[in-house]
């Protein structure tokens, strides 16, 4: 079974957009015989990306450090809740996990789980797909500021291409898949 490592926040934002986009693709997920890899909690985003997964009958399997365990409280319905001691360990085992990354709408956490994975991609330490899905267009200004950054030398067009701007989910989902069964 193939599996996504979905990064997102832990809170619902102030659109109920963010919650009910999350849950449709965890149900898109499962439907597509997907796994889903994410950061454990059973609130925000992420609770719902797991919730529509799991009631579509789907396999989720959850990464959450000890100490955020009652903060983003740890979800108990999944395949796997596997607890670590660091956010370091979170992030590892995620990339192990998982055959590609989506970043759906979050805040600090999303982004540095974001980063790290696109330097590891930089670095050659991995070539699984990243795609950041911006539906509603949630991430044009972080988009404007990778061109801006790669304008003034700190990006290469190279590293741009690491990852997949995609206008929402069910685009990048079926393009996942796509290419996952040449």
């Amino acid at each position: 079974m193939k599996k996504i490592a979905v990064f997102c926040g832990a809170s619902n934002g102030t659109k109920p957009e963010y919650v009910e986009k999350a849950w449709r693709l965890g149900e898109e997920m499962a439907s597509s015989n997907i796994g889903l890899v994410y950061g454990g909690a059973s609130i925000g985003v992420m609770g719902a990306i797991a919730d529509g997964c799991l009631g579509k009958g789907g396999k989720v399997w959850g990464v959450i450090p000890e100490s955020l365990q009652k903060m983003e409280v740890g979800h108990q319905h999944l395949t796997e809740l596997i607890v670590v001691d660091t956010m370091h360990e979170r992030k590892k085992i995620m990339y192990d996990l998982s055959d590609a990354f989506f970043i759906l709408p979050g805040g600090m956490g999303t982004l540095d789980e974001m980063c790290e994975i696109l330097t590891w991609a930089q670095l050659g330490f991995h070539h699984k797909p990243v795609y950041l899905i911006n539906d509603g267009q949630f991430f044009d200004h972080l988009q404007a500021h990778m061109e801006y950054a790669s304008k003034e030398g700190f990006i290469s067009e190279t590293h741009l291409k690491l990852y997949r701007l995609m206008e929402d989910a069910k685009s990048a989902l079926d393009h996942f898949v796509k290419i996952s069964n040449p």
